[in-house]
């Protein structure tokens, strides 16, 4: 039987909230430096992701087009830990602030 793993956890001082050691940076799932995954499997990217025991989340308004990835991991987090669920075991981060620019 293979030896059950637990993701070791961090606090971040300022806010004293408690997340996993290791967390997802999410902008591969909407085309940033590959074509954008289709919305079903980005949601068991990150579903697969949290079963492992990833807490922290990583999204911005720049990875993707109109807030692609915003849009999904928020999608994953109100259909899998929104009411009934598990909700507030997740943290998100989401990077603000980017200008965007047709031609760069």
């Amino acid at each position: 039987m293979a030896e059950q793993f637990e993701m070791p956890r961090v606090k971040l001082e300022s806010q004293g909230l408690e997340v996993s050691k290791l967390g997802y940076g999410c902008m591969g799932l909407s085309g940033v430096y590959n074509n954008p995954v289709p919305e079903e499997e980005g949601i068991a990217i990150i579903k697969e992701a949290f079963s492992k025991g990833i807490t922290f989340f990583d999204t911005s308004d720049a990875y993707g087009l109109n807030h692609a990835n915003e849009y999904l991991v928020g999608k994953e987090e109100i259909i899998c830990h929104g009411i009934g669920g598990v909700s507030g075991s997740v943290v998100v981060e989401v990077i603000g602030g980017h200008q965007h620019s047709r031609g760069g």
